[in-house]
């Protein structure tokens, strides 16, 4: 049955993850840096296009809500949440560079920049790891197998072992997290 291959196709991807020991120190660094940055007054921004965009709401309410603890929000912010701005940097200059030029109004060095994108190949996202390297910011990004454009200069890079977009996207959310789940635990043990 066709939805019994879609749960082992889910699953091979989760247990490739599972044995990856390099992917594994990955989200152990970006819960350090995140815990670093939240630790010296900085700012989680996140940004992603379509599902991804959604995805980072997600990961962003987890931190600045609760994970499992009943504790103080943390500092989180997606960049896409004001219509006004989108669509009048859309339209004033390209969708190309809407986060990017939002970096570069807000952001600051101890800020994270954490963006998903599961080709790697969006500019728009591309742009806003450029404008983050320029600014000193940490950039987090989780993207599929082939890293695309963006897998040589993120700074951590944490790339899914498929190449299907839903497959790469259910992962996104469970390496969200777990990263949320660890910061949550070494900020308020």
């Amino acid at each position: 049955m066709r939805i019994s291959s879609i749960f082992k196709d889910a699953c091979t991807v989760i247990e490739l993850m599972n044995e990856d020991l390099f992917l594994q120190s990955q989200i152990n660094h970006a819960v350090d840096l995140i815990v670093e940055s939240l630790g010296n007054g900085g700012k989680i921004l996140f940004c992603g296009n379509g599902g991804s965009a959604a995805d980072v709401q997600h990961l962003a309410a987890e931190l600045t809500g609760r994970f499992y603890k009943n504790r103080k929000a943390l500092h989180a912010e997606v960049l896409h949440m004001n219509p006004s701005y989108l669509t009048a940097v859309s339209n004033d200059y390209s969708f190309e560079v809407v986060y990017e030029r939002l970096i570069e109004g807000i952001g600051q060095s101890k800020d994270i920049l954490f963006a998903l994108t599961t080709s790697g190949n969006s500019t728009n996202i591309i742009n806003a790891v450029h404008k983050a390297n320029e600014i000193g910011m940490h950039t987090i990004v989780l993207t599929g197998m082939s890293g695309g454009g963006i897998g040589s200069i993120g700074k951590l890079v944490i790339k899914v072992p498929s190449q299907d977009v839903p497959r790469v996207q259910e992962a996104h959310i469970l390496l969200g997290h777990i990263i949320c789940m660890f910061v949550e635990e070494k900020i308020f043990q």
